[in-house]
């Protein structure tokens, strides 16, 4: 792996997207990848884009040696980016060849070496303990050493913000000796995340003047404002910007590569990915987050799931004459979608949005639509929520549109004569939930008996027993979450309950919302409309009226 230089970009090497997740990304409280997750998340990060990937602190961390390891040994295939391995510059009173960190640095085999080194005089004199003069000869003896290897360099210079505000001409000093010295890129790190975007700007401006020198940015979010920093730091003159997938960091975290990477490209015209590459920008960053094993921010600008979600019926009424009225970009352009979020805020314009993203056709049946809104609005005000259960809402829009229409209900794929569920705390401690479903299918009447580790699972469990013979696609079904809120405004054990159901067949998701005092029968409620909703997609049989006030599988009473 010998490229040093970002390829497939429009814009080469004028311009660096670089990427640190592998390394300072891997500092947020909660992340521990093994060298496999290294691996992937380098392959994504090269799928993406990105010109120059940090893969770590090789001869400092175990596993950072052994990613380096296996890249070099061929594990690692780039097509994009050019790997960087990152460490710091030699110690006090030894030469660069002789320091086993840095000789650790050329064993990586990484084509690009990004050193940091104290830009400070309060960290050179306090940490370091050593003059600004051995601090300037530690990066001019290490930077040169490295280039006479063939490497290419680029520098962090570590706390330069406050640095530069506390004694410019130190600061500038570490700079001059790592340009001397054949550093390419000088980055300015806003390391402790203190620094707000005018202030930024305005120091980016002045070093570049001062300097002559090719300047990058790395900022901390300790503000908020690590994104916004960046980008004024690229709009004063900087040319490389250091980020980490969705903002993972130390403390608060870094400047998210998602956001910047948006903003440059439907922002500031800069094609700094491949072409069509922002389109990927929202699956990579999901992927990424699976990875790190957290839940992706559905409020990340941008990529997350409600980034271009609306709620308000001022805004539907807009969206509906144009979408770019309240979108800031067409959310094509990175890869996410709009949605039209329907609670008791909803009006006609919403509803009607959200009814053709679901493939109900309100706009030709008015009366429908008005009956639709009244009771979305009369079942929020009970504690139903259709903002995350768009399968649910689906079912009663079609309920409306066929009620409306004066067309008869087809018959359900089920109808539920009656179901029991015991519990039984054994003398072992062990507790099993045991659940009878009683159902007509087709006419015929079917129970079926099973046990479950709680009385939602055992009742799932006996509908699936009765209806599998049935339902061919039942067995592709499957629960994926259950998510259970005690609504506010009833307090005690006999408040109201809503359960969310999310079911997946292996290639959709959809997710159905239940509401009843008893938590028995709200799960109820909510599995039946995850299956009435897989039948209709499947098209073996429409939606239908049930005591449920969405439409489903009828319970007698």
């Amino acid at each position: 792996m010998t490229r040093t230089e970002p390829a497939g970009t429009p814009l080469g090497d004028r311009f660096h997207l670089y990427d640190t997740t592998l390394r300072d990304g891997a500092q947020r409280e909660g992340i521990s990848y093994s060298v496999a997750d290294k691996l992937a998340i380098a392959r994504l990060l090269d799928e993406l884009g990105v010109g120059f990937i940090e893969g770590g602190w090789p001869g400092a961390m175990p596993k950072d040696t052994e990613f380096f390891a296996k890249a070099a040994a061929g594990e690692l295939t780039l097509k994009h980016a050019a790997l960087v391995a990152f460490g710091s510059t030699r110690r006090a009173g030894v030469t660069a060849a002789e320091d086993p960190q840095v000789r650790a640095l050329l064993d990586s085999q990484a084509p690009v070496v990004t050193l940091v080194a104290k830009s400070d005089i309060r960290h050179i004199e306090r940490a370091l303990r050593v003059d600004v003069a051995e601090a300037c000869a530690m990066v001019e003896d290490t930077v040169s050493f490295l280039v006479g290897e063939g490497r290419r360099v680029f520098l962090d210079a570590e706390h330069f913000f406050d640095g530069y505000a506390h004694d410019p001409d130190t600061a500038l000093r570490v700079l001059d000796a790592a340009g001397r010295a054949g550093a390419d890129v000088v980055v300015l790190c806003d390391t402790n995340g203190g620094q707000l975007p005018l202030g930024i700007a305005e120091t980016v401006r002045e070093v570049a003047e001062r300097t002559g020198l090719r300047l990058g940015i790395h900022c901390q979010d300790d503000t908020s404002c690590a994104v916004g920093n960046s980008i004024a730091a690229v709009q004063a003159g900087a040319t490389h910007v250091q980020c980490t997938a969705n903002g993972y960091g130390e403390r608060a975290g870094n400047a998210d590569l998602f956001a910047v990477t948006g903003n440059l490209v439907a922002k500031l015209g800069m094609e700094v990915l491949p072409a069509g590459a922002a389109a990927e920008l929202t699956r990579v960053s999901h992927a990424l987050a699976e990875i790190a094993n957290i839940a992706p921010d559905t409020h990340q600008a941008y990529v997350g799931a409600s980034a271009f979600a609306h709620k308000a019926g001022l805004h539907a009424s807009a969206i509906k004459v144009d979408p770019l009225l309240y979108n800031h970009i067409d959310p094509e352009l990175v890869g996410n979608d709009m949605r039209v979020l329907v609670t008791e805020m909803a009006g006609k314009a919403s509803l009607e949005l959200k009814g053709r993203e679901l493939g109900v056709d309100l706009a030709s049946q008015p009366a429908a639509l008005t009956n639709a809104v009244q009771k979305v609005k009369a079942l929020e005000a009970q504690g139903w929520s259709f903002e995350a259960a768009d399968a649910s809402l689906e079912l009663l829009l079609r309920r409306e549109v066929a009620d409306s229409a004066g067309t008869p209900l087809s018959p359900p794929p089920f109808t539920l004569e009656s179901y029991r569920v015991v519990l039984d705390h054994r003398p072992d401690g062990e507790v099993i939930a045991e659940a009878t479903v009683k159902v007509h299918v087709a006419g015929e009447r079917f129970i079926a008996t099973a046990e479950g580790n709680g009385p939602v699972n055992a009742l799932d469990a006996a509908l699936r027993k009765a209806l599998l013979p049935h339902l061919s696609w039942l067995d592709s079904v499957e629960l994926s979450d259950y998510k259970v809120r005690i609504l506010l405004g009833h307090p005690g054990t006999d408040a109201v309950t809503r359960v969310l159901v999310e079911s997946s067949d292996g290639e959709r998701e959809w997710t159905t919302v239940g509401v009843h005092e008893n938590i028995v029968e709200a799960s109820w409620l909510a599995l039946c409309d995850a299956l009435v909703h897989k039948a209709l997609r499947t098209g073996l049989t429409p939606p239908v009226s049930r005591h449920h006030p969405n439409g489903g599988a009828s319970r007698r009473r």
